[in-house]
């Protein structure tokens, strides 16, 4: 067993997690740009749709960085591509189903923390434990699905 858990948690686990902070800064990056000196939030529109370009534009620095950095995947062609994606659509219901289940049951014992109220530390909570829940998704998905090692 602890030999599995070395071999899972080796370094293509912390290039995952170090590709996840570049990925966010360039995408949050990206959000701050296109609300601000470009001027986005000035329009109705404008905050969701920085949002989505920078969802996209963080998913496609992971795309090639976890491709050819973290899991030196050497395939070639869109089957790669389509099978991260499909990963990150299916993470991100996982995410929300888990986020929406944590906040119900919070909500409903009543949970409070921090001087919060109890539906602001639900949404806090629900956030956190969906955040976890997406980035374990995803390692496990990229790792052995989207990026997996041919045998041979």
């Amino acid at each position: 067993m602890k030999d599995k858990l070395k071999k899972f948690f080796d370094i293509k686990f912390w290039k995952f997690l170090l590709v996840g902070v570049l990925n966010t800064l360039v995408g949050e990056g990206v959000v701050l740009v296109l609300t601000n000196p470009i001027g986005w939030k000035n329009y109705d529109w404008g905050p969701a749709a920085a949002a989505f370009v920078g969802v996209v534009v963080g998913s496609i620095v992971s795309y090639f960085l976890n491709k050819h950095f973290t899991f030196k995947n050497k395939e070639k062609g869109i089957k790669p591509a389509i099978r991260f994606t499909l990963n990150i659509a299916v993470c991100l219901l996982i995410r929300m189903l888990a986020a929406t289940g944590v906040s119900a049951l919070s909500k409903s014992l009543g949970w409070a923390m921090f001087g919060m109220d109890v539906n602001t530390f639900a949404g806090n909570l629900s956030w956190a434990v969906g955040a976890c829940v997406f980035v374990a998704c995803n390692y496990v998905g990229q790792r052995f699905f989207a990026f997996r090692e041919k045998k041979g």
